[in-house]
């Protein structure tokens, strides 16, 4: 399985960091950014850089929006495993014991090992 697993991801990753190399050496041109939509020829507000580049850090912006947005969605599930961990711990403390021990005189099963 383990092996699969290589080769898939062989497959996957090889062809797709060939595209993005092609990318980068395709687009090397400088582009201006325009960050003022009422006058995109204010220099101010613009950046310079290679094409590739901008289309990297969209894509990054994308992945961290997403990801602290999934992060607040998901915040009342992890609320809830926390409250579930205090009660387990809760419980634990007012019985006043650990978790019930086998006991020592069981009979073993045939084919089982003791």
């Amino acid at each position: 399985m383990n092996r699969v697993r290589k080769i898939v991801s062989f497959v996957i990753f090889v062809p797709l960091a060939i595209m993005l190399i092609v990318l980068c050496v395709a687009n090397r041109e400088p582009v201006r950014l325009a960050l003022n939509p009422f006058q995109p020829s204010d220099t101010v507000l613009s950046v310079t850089g290679p094409l590739f580049l901008m289309l990297f850090l969209a894509l990054l912006v994308g992945m961290l929006i997403g990801a602290v947005g999934t992060w607040f969605a998901q915040g009342k599930y992890r609320k809830q495993a926390r409250l579930e961990a205090r009660a387990a711990i809760a419980r634990e403390k007012q019985t006043g014991s650990a978790p019930a021990k086998p006991s020592t005189n069981a009979v073993a099963l045939p084919g089982s090992r003791m």
